[in-house]
């Protein structure tokens, strides 16, 4: 049994993609392509110290967040809060430049919009992105975690307007195993350090003490961070795919802690953005139909 083995599923009738973004959602997706935006094929939420990957996409349109109406604007260090449309490969591609957290004082449905506002674009495919920190003492700093599973210490209704709180069945996992090992095959080819991992969510905003430390070590987590899981059960729900892809910013020592702060998080994040960018050329090419070879 896994940790997300109860969360509430799309009611049966709601169609074959899942359930739909709320009709606010859509009205914005609809205003982003009136001002100029773009729908897409694929979406990336670029995390903590990664939001200047959104300036390598070709023929890219921008918006403040705060501009859609729907989506809050983050008080988090290292998170834009803008929305960019752009083209890579000829295949376009949405990317959020930052996310709201749990802890900034947002209420739990807010977490999931935008997550909602990239199906309403049409985004079938995603690409969720995060620092964290490493829980295993071989782990070192910038490396990757393909996320495989996540323990969620937090559990709150991330989307709960989304589904209706009648229907209850076992939940699908929501890690594809071909995002998985396409995201893999990626950083392989750029030689960035990468495993397979499990995510631990916890609210925030405060490090975790050594203690805690410890007892995620015992739940089986590899990594440890403040977001990303409400997104990956919002995108479940929606019927998207996800792959998840987590940059180790600090490895926690319980036994000769160090002192963390947001901005060493940030410069660590950015330091493995070679490895994530990989991922979304692959996912580019993939949407694309294009080979890859060895060599690109």
């Amino acid at each position: 049994m896994t940790f997300y083995d109860f969360q509430r599923r799309p009611a049966k009738g709601a169609g074959s993609c899942g359930g739909r973004p709320r009709a606010a959602a859509t009205a914005a997706a609809e205003r982003i392509v009136a001002a100029g935006g773009s729908r897409a094929a694929i979406g990336v939420v670029l995390g903590t110290g990664l939001g200047g990957l959104a300036d390598r996409l070709g023929a890219a349109w921008a918006t403040p967040a705060a501009e859609t109406g729907w989506l809050a604007t983050s008080t988090a260090t290292g998170h834009a809060g803008r929305i960019v449309c752009g083209r890579l490969y000829g295949v376009p591609i949405v990317m959020l430049q930052g996310r709201v957290h749990g802890y900034e004082g947002f209420p739990p449905e807010t977490l999931s919009r935008g997550i909602e506002l990239l199906a309403a674009l049409g985004v079938r495919t995603l690409l969720l992105t995060n620092a964290s920190g490493g829980l295993r003492p071989d782990m070192t700093g910038g490396e990757l975690v393909v996320v495989t599973d996540h323990v969620d210490l937090v559990r709150r209704p991330w989307d709960a307007a989304l589904v209706p709180a009648a229907d209850v069945e076992p939940a699908a996992a929501p890690y594809a195993p071909d995002l998985v090992e396409l995201a893999l095959d990626a950083t392989r080819r750029v030689d960035a350090l990468a495993r397979r991992g499990v995510y631990a969510f916890l609210s925030g905003p405060s490090y975790e003490t050594r203690a805690e430390y410890r007892m995620l070590r015992r739940f089986g987590a590899d990594v440890v961070g403040m977001s990303t899981v409400p997104e990956v059960v919002a995108a479940q729900r929606l019927g998207l795919g996800v792959a998840v892809c987590s940059v180790v910013t600090n490895v926690a020592r319980p036994d000769a802690p160090t002192l963390t702060d947001a901005e060493h998080v940030c410069q660590m994040a950015a330091g493995a953005a070679e490895g994530v960018w990989a991922i979304v050329e692959a996912l580019a090419h993939r949407a694309a139909g294009r080979p890859r070879c060895g060599s690109c």
